[in-house]
């Protein structure tokens, strides 16, 4: 068994998904990766990871306008203003959502389902510089 690991920066523009399937493939291509497990952790309390589908612009839009309405912006509601408006909700989103996902890796290639993609969903209004932890056990 090997292993290696990998950091990914993401610049994020604000709230919303962002893909970045092809940089993880890009890496696993680059490593000469066959078959293992790969390990994305996002090591931030206020953006998460998900797999979901990456055909229809439409699921993102609807996503985030559902996690809008779940956890909303609003002063009241909430004691942890800090950072802002956005800052409470922001940590609500990525607790009901994922930090860690794990990616079987075969014959080089992520098994991921034909219309799935890996999204960094960011939860906060600004720009934002997100690392995500790229690591594979395996051959």
């Amino acid at each position: 068994m090997k292993q290696a690991s990998y950091v990914l920066h993401l610049q994020t523009r604000g709230k919303g998904l962002y893909e970045f399937t092809g940089q993880v493939a890009a890496w696993l291509r680059e490593l000469g990766a066959a078959n293992g497990l790969l390990t994305l952790f996002v090591p931030h309390t206020s953006a998460s990871l998900l797999i979901q589908e990456n055909a229809d612009p439409d699921v993102v839009h609807d996503l985030g306008t559902f996690f809008s309405r779940l956890a909303p912006e609003d002063s009241r509601l909430y004691r942890h203003v800090i950072e802002g408006p956005d800052d409470m909700p922001a940590h609500i989103r990525a607790a009901l959502t994922q930090t860690q996902l794990s990616v079987p890796v075969i014959d080089g290639r992520m098994a991921l389902g034909t219309w799935q993609g890996i999204y960094l969903f960011e939860h906060r209004a600004g720009n934002h510089r997100r690392r995500v932890i790229l690591h594979l056990l395996g051959e």
